[in-house]
């Protein structure tokens, strides 16, 4: 299976994801910004960083991208789209997905571990994972709070297109512990937290206490190709 990493100008985590859908038995394919051409690729990863330096907003130029105009039209195809970080908020400004990621509660960046709750395990980045397990993956942002309007926040609650939500005290301020949400089909997902850095036992954040990530990044890539198998 082909799954596409999209570099933009900016971008930082777009090795580790390839190399993440590698260790899932993957086949990555870099995809450029600047070029509408998706490669024929069966999914697509938009990965973690600053992308075009987060100017105006984070993920608001991306989402401009050539490329973006061909994610958007395949995702609404049916696609599989992974945002991860920046990616999340490419995704929000893109409109694939709703609300939006501000500036942290505390003003400041973070970096740790952090647990999840997984809440739908039935999208295509999620079906390895069994229904209310708790994961940790990294965590590093400093706009990671997502809002949305009450209306948009309800709809995403009583549709079941919450995906995740952080364990414990919430890192960031986001709404009702929001970290990861879905469309309707289940085909878009965009989380805060790095899965792409939680592949191998012994990485993660280093802390003197609280959970240490190990391999649960792993199955949100093992999940896309369990998902085209089963399509």
């Amino acid at each position: 299976m082909k799954i596409g990493v999209v570099t933009f100008p900016g971008t930082l985590d777009d090795d580790d994801a390839a190399r993440a859908i590698r260790l899932a038995g993957g086949e990555p394919v870099s995809l450029w910004h600047a070029s509408d051409e998706l490669r024929g690729v069966d999914a697509v990863v938009l990965p973690g960083g600053f992308s075009y330096g987060d100017y105006l907003r984070c993920g608001a130029i991306a989402a401009l991208a050539p490329v973006m105009n061909s994610v958007v039209n395949a995702a609404n195809q049916g696609l599989p789209v992974l945002g991860i970080c920046n990616g999340f908020q490419v995704l929000c400004e893109s409109h694939l997905l709703p609300g939006a990621l501000i500036r942290n509660s505390q003003q400041r960046f973070i970096c740790r571990d952090q647990e999840l709750a997984v809440v739908n395990n039935s999208t295509s980045w999620t079906r390895n994972f069994s229904e209310n397990e708790t994961i940790t993956i990294p965590l590093k942002n400093g706009e990671g709070n997502f809002q949305a309007s009450e209306e948009a926040v309800a709809e995403l609650e009583g549709e079941g297109h919450v995906v995740f939500r952080y364990a414990g005290l919430n890192p960031n301020g986001s709404m009702n512990n929001i970290a990861g949400i879905t469309n309707a089909r289940g085909n878009v997902v965009g989380l805060m937290p790095h899965p792409e850095h939680a592949v191998e036992a012994g990485f993660g954040v280093r802390s003197a206490s609280g959970p240490r990530a190990g391999t649960d990044g792993l199955k949100f890539f093992m999940s896309v190709l369990t998902s085209a198998l089963a399509a």
